[in-house]
C-alpha cells in the first residue's frame, strides 16, 4: 500500500477531495497526513493485516466516541466517510484489501523524555483516572471485542506482540535471567488479581509517542492498542522505551497524583506499578523482536535487552525505584 494507492482511496471522503498523502509514521499500521492546499488537514490510519479484526476497531472506535462524549477526553474523532461509516476499506492496484480510519490531523508537538515532563504526567494520571473511571461503569455495545492484555498474552511464546526470547540481544545469561523474571511477574499477576476495581479497559499505549503537546493542550492519539488490562498498566506504558530513564520516580509520583485526584488508587495499585513497568518492558522487548522493519524497532533494539535485564535484576532484588 503505497502513496498512489492512498491517494486514489482519499474519494472515500468527501472532505478529502484535492487532498494529499505523505506517509509520516509506520509502527503497528501506516499513518499518512492528508494536506488540503499544502495544510495538514487528516491524518489516516491504515491497518496493518492481521493485527485487528473488522469488529476490534469497531469496538475502539465506539469507546473512543464514548470517551469523548461523556468524559471530554481530548482525542481526535473518526471522520465517517461517504458511505456514513467510518471504518472504510482501501484497496491497492495489486489487489489488496486495508481497513482504513480518516481522523482531523491534530497539532502539538511529540514530548520528549528530556523534557519536563511532570506537569504532562500529571495531566497523564487525570486522563488515565478519567478513562477507567468511565471504563468502569460504561456498557459496551453488543458485539464488543478488543485484546486482552494478560501476562500469558504478553509473556507466552505465542504472545500478542511476540516472543521476547527471540528479540535482539536476549542471549543465554540474559535469557536465564528474563526466565527468572517472566516466572516473577505471573506469579504477581495472580496475587494482585482482576478484579473490577484494578481491571478493565485502558488505552494501553499511552507513550510519549502518541501524545500531541501544544501549550497546556495534550491530545491523546492511538487507540489501536486499547484493551483489557490492568489500569496501573497505563502508567507503565506512559514510560515505554524510557523506562531506565532518571527521571521515571519523578514521573511516577506526578503520574499518581493526578491519578488519586481523580479516582482512588490504594496501597496494593501502587506497589502493582512495579510489576507493569516489567510487563509492559518484557511486550516491547517482544515487540521489538517481531517488528524489526520498523524504524521505532530500530531505534531502541540496541542495548534494549541487556537494560530489561539491568531492571529485572533490580526488580528481583526489591529495589526497582530504590
Amino acid at each position: 500500500m503505497d502513496v498512489t494507492d492512498i491517494a486514489a482511496a482519499l474519494a472515500l471522503w468527501p472532505q478529502t477531495a484535492n487532498c494529499t498523502a505523505r506517509l509520516i509514521n509506520h509502527s503497528e499500521n501506516h499513518t499518512f497526513r492528508i494536506d488540503r492546499h499544502g495544510v495538514p488537514a487528516f491524518c489516516l490510519r491504515v491497518h496493518r493485516p492481521g493485527y485487528q479484526s473488522r469488529r476490534s476497531i469497531e469496538s475502539e472506535l465506539s469507546w473512543l466516541t464514548a470517551l469523548r462524549r461523556d468524559v471530554g477526553i481530548p482525542a481526535p474523532a473518526p471522520v465517517a466517510g461517504s458511505n456514513g461509516q467510518h471504518l472504510q476499506e482501501i484497496w491497492s492496484a495489486a489487489g489488496d484489501c486495508r481497513l482504513a480510519v480518516l481522523f482531523p490531523f491534530a497539532t502539538g508537538q511529540e514530548p520528549r523524555p528530556d523534557d519536563d515532563l511532570e506537569p504532562l504526567f500529571r495531566t497523564l494520571g487525570s486522563v488515565a483516572a478519567r478513562m477507567h473511571e468511565h471504563a468502569e461503569q460504561w456498557t459496551p455495545p453488543a458485539g464488543f471485542e478488543r485484546q486482552v492484555w494478560s501476562g500469558a498474552h504478553i509473556l507466552d511464546a505465542a504472545g500478542l506482540w511476540g516472543d521476547w526470547r527471540q528479540a535482539p540481544g536476549v542471549d543465554t545469561p540474559t535469557r536465564a535471567l528474563l526466565d527468572r523474571l517472566d516466572t516473577e511477574l505471573r506469579r504477581r499477576l495472580a496475587e494482585y488479581g482482576t478484579a473490577a476495581d484494578r481491571f478493565g479497559l485502558i488505552h494501553a499505549d499511552m507513550r510519549l509517542g502518541n501524545l500531541l503537546v501544544d501549550g497546556d493542550a495534550v491530545t491523546l492519539i492511538d487507540f489501536d492498542d486499547c484493551g483489557f488490562c490492568w489500569f496501573a498498566y497505563d502508567f507503565a506504558a506512559a514510560i515505554s522505551f524510557h523506562e531506565t530513564h532518571a527521571a521515571v520516580p519523578a514521573l511516577r509520583a506526578a503520574w499518581l497524583a493526578g491519578y488519586q485526584a481523580n479516582r482512588p488508587f490504594g496501597a496494593d495499585d501502587i506497589a502493582a506499578l512495579e510489576t507493569m513497568v516489567l510487563l509492559r518492558r518484557m511486550a516491547l522487548l517482544a515487540w521489538i523482536g517481531s517488528h524489526g522493519e520498523t524504524g521505532l524497532a530500530q531505534q531502541h533494539a540496541n542495548g534494549f535487552a541487556a537494560g530489561t535485564a539491568m531492571l529485572a535484576e533490580r526488580y528481583l532484588g526489591g529495589a526497582l525505584w530504590r
